[in-house]
């Protein structure tokens, strides 16, 4: 099979019909398309919600990344992350510095996003290139929480920071040298800093308390693959403004460099959001110092389109994301 996530149809007919026989009432939200977040509940007035987000890439980044992918899911459900449990498969050859490297990594960003690492399993096999780090994040939410089931036709559908973010500064991080032959430093340089931008917590917390109806995080696949899964899993269609999807200079001209297209890149800290006022929602955002914009609609059949002027063009299943072109 093709790198990446698996599609769609094949998940739904090789792992979804064979893992959803059994059902507890524990179990709120469960495995589905789009639902990024299992929801448990044991009787008290809060929910426990677990995510799990995967990186296997090249890099220093891997385990940041991951954390801030399975972080970001807690928050699109609604739930404040608590903790995170990490496993990480490392190469055989590994040296014990990177290991350390990777353990100063984890207990920074949880400390700058105020969580706790509560376990680590790491171990080294053969059978990988580059680590495999999976992390499974903890955390608690008021007992409504918050679900694609939120989504209706005719709300607005809102976008916060920049798409790309993610792709754009691991390509600027890995790809330094091949850059430098075109662009000046002080360019990479900006996109080598789009690590600032990687959690979406802030701007999950302040819907939420705006009255979002639901969240979807972007990541492995870019803006086109999460607004067909967020789609898919409410049963919903679509109506996109391309020109209106957020997105940086360094992002379209990296994307050029590479011959990619950014609406395909990963982006970690960019967040999905559906509400009946989407404006409203800019604004408070913006209030907040996050950048956000309305991007289109959902409507009431199943087309997923983007208009760029005259031009229409309907969403395909999410494809591998850009960034194996250039990886591998």
């Amino acid at each position: 099979m093709r790198i990446g996530k698996l599609p769609e149809n094949v998940w739904k007919r090789s792992v979804f019909r064979h893992i959803n026989k059994t059902k507890r009432e524990e179990v709120k939200t469960g495995a589905g398309i789009g639902e990024d977040c299992a929801v448990f509940s044991f009787g008290s007035e809060e929910m426990t919600s677990v995510s799990l987000c995967t990186v296997c890439r090249p890099g220093e980044d891997t385990a940041r990344l991951a954390i801030y992918g399975s972080v970001n899911m807690l928050a699109a459900s609604g739930a404040e992350p608590v903790a995170v449990n990490i496993s990480a498969l490392m190469p055989e050859g590994t040296e014990e510095e990177s290991v350390r490297s990777m353990a100063v990594q984890t207990g920074e960003e949880c400390a700058l996003l105020g969580i706790q690492a509560a376990g680590i399993h790491i171990q080294v096999t053969k059978g990988i290139s580059c680590p495999a780090i999976t992390v499974a994040g903890i955390g608690r939410q008021a007992a409504e929480g918050i679900s694609l089931k939120g989504i209706k036709p005719g709300q607005d559908i809102v976008v916060s920071k920049w798409i790309g973010l993610e792709g754009t500064y691991l390509l600027a991080k890995n790809k330094e040298k091949d850059l430098l032959a075109r662009y000046p430093c002080r360019f990479i340089k900006e996109a080598q800093e789009y690590d600032r931008f990687f959690s979406a917590v802030p701007e999950a917390a302040t819907a939420v308390k705006s009255g979002v109806c639901a969240m979807h995080s972007i990541a492995e696949g870019g803006i086109f693959g999460a607004l067909w899964e967020m789609a898919s899993g409410a049963g919903v269609g679509l109506e996109i403004d391309w020109k209106k999807i957020p997105i940086k200079q360094e992002t379209v001209e990296i994307c050029e460099f590479f011959e990619i297209s950014p609406y395909e890149l990963a982006s970690v800290g960019c967040l999905l959001m559906t509400t009946e006022r989407g404006h409203d929602l800019v604004r408070v955002l913006e209030k907040e110092g996050i950048a956000a914009s309305v991007i289109g609609k959902t409507t009431d059949n199943n087309d997923r389109v983007v208009v760029n002027g005259e031009e229409r063009r309907f969403l395909e299943m999410p494809k591998p994301d850009e960034l194996y072109k250039v990886f591998g």
